[in-house]
């Protein structure tokens, strides 16, 4: 019998796994990973250090566990190097196997910038646990109270700021935009965060970026675009992620940002799903997007999985926050659509410390919000507000 197969061993897959099995006890389940296939949860890396944990302690399976829990076979270390949606197979460094269903959870790849100098190959980025394992090493090596430079000011490069100045060490955070977290947050949120990381001691470089990075005399020396320089121990690189969607273009299924999937999980080829950091999910309003975050990951598991057993079931995403992890100003989120966002603005307004923003499109229908700091009460009442405000609009259109 065939088995049910996923490509992948990070939380999108192995939370697909989990819930395939809740309906399926029996039918042969293969994972594929190229690490050493241990659980562990990915968002839990930018906050270690606040949560005190060792890199080895945020591993909280083995792959062993997985398989024994999973009832799965799980190849480790193993390099897929083509799918054919013909003859339903994957073919790897361990040879070539036959699937009755596929699942792509490929996650993303780290943005890597173009950036001068002998020593721009020193520059770190954390997209998985040996990442982040290689970025600690590096910190204790450097000593106990470390220069750490961080390259983009986004929800990630925050996060790992705040962390890392709440550990004892000196942050310096660089980002092109004039406000940290420019991408998602209004103006008066970015602005509360960014007072919030300054009085943290973090130092902000903004509206420049890193043009030059050379080691000279045992230090790190940064050349910033605009003429700027300083001296680091450790760079990390947090500007971003990209869909992996090279397997899925080399099996000529139908990519954008993102391996696009149907309202069901599907790809553009028959038995063949994806689902997690490298899918571009279709939406309830026609549109489709990439959703880098976990809440999305977990619906699509759980309709996939459905799917997969053989009960067709549609993706439901249902409204949920994003939680920024940076204790010294937490913010919670939903941005709006980026087709939305160009005609529509935002309203914003502080009581009793708190900002809270709404997100209004040109017909002053609410499409997002943002909160900080944010507690489970504010987060509650303005997702009622968003689901009725959307609600509403779904019925006029009706």
């Amino acid at each position: 019998m065939k088995p049910i197969t996923i490509i992948g061993s990070g939380l999108a897959g192995y939370t697909l796994a989990k819930e395939f099995r809740k309906l399926d006890k029996t039918t042969p389940l293969l994972i594929i990973t190229g690490d050493d296939g241990g659980f562990y949860s990915k968002p839990m890396l930018s906050n270690a250090f606040a949560l005190g944990k060792q890199p080895q302690q945020l591993q909280s399976q083995t792959v062993e566990q997985m398989a024994a829990q999973l009832n799965a076979h799980i190849l480790t270390r193993t390099m897929v190097s083509s799918i054919n949606t013909v003859t339903q197979t994957v073919r790897t460094n361990m040879g070539e196997f036959e699937y009755a269903q596929l699942v792509l959870a490929l996650g993303a790849q780290a943005i890597r910038l173009p950036i001068a100098g002998n020593a721009a190959d020193q520059v770190l980025s954390v997209n998985n646990l040996a990442d982040y394992k290689i970025f600690r090493d590096r910190l204790t090596q450097a000593g106990d109270k470390v220069n750490v430079t961080i390259l983009g000011a986004g929800l990630i490069g925050c996060e790992f700021s705040d962390d890392l100045a709440s550990a004892g060490h000196t942050v310096t955070l660089v980002d092109p935009n004039a406000l940290p977290l420019a991408a998602l947050a209004p103006v008066a949120i970015s602005q509360g965060l960014q007072t919030a990381l300054t009085e943290k001691g973090i130092q902000l470089k903004l509206g420049t970026t890193a043009s030059q990075i050379y080691r000279r005399d045992q230090a790190l020396h940064v050349t910033l675009s605009n003429g700027e320089s300083f001296v680091t121990d450790v760079i990390l690189s947090a500007v971003g992620l990209r869909a992996d969607t090279r397997l899925a273009q080399a099996a000529q299924l139908h990519t954008g940002r993102g391996i696009i999937v149907d309202e069901y999980g599907q790809t553009s080829a028959s038995k063949v799903y994806a689902l997690g950091d490298c899918a571009q999910y279709t939406l309830d309003d026609g549109s489709q997007n990439t959703m880098p975050y976990v809440a999305p990951l977990m619906a699509a598991a759980r309709s996939i999985a459905l799917s997969l057993s053989g009960q067709p079931t549609r993706i439901e995403m249902k409204l949920a926050a994003v939680l920024v992890k940076t204790p010294s100003y937490p913010v919670a989120l939903i941005a709006p659509a980026a087709h939305v966002s160009p005609s529509g603005t935002w309203e914003s307004e502080n009581s009793a410390g708190v900002t809270t923003s709404r997100f209004f499109d040109e017909d002053r229908i609410m499409r997002g919000f943002a909160v900080a700091p944010h507690s489970a009460k504010s987060r509650t009442t303005l997702i009622s507000e968003l689901t009725e405000a959307q609600t509403t609009s779904l019925a006029s259109l009706a």
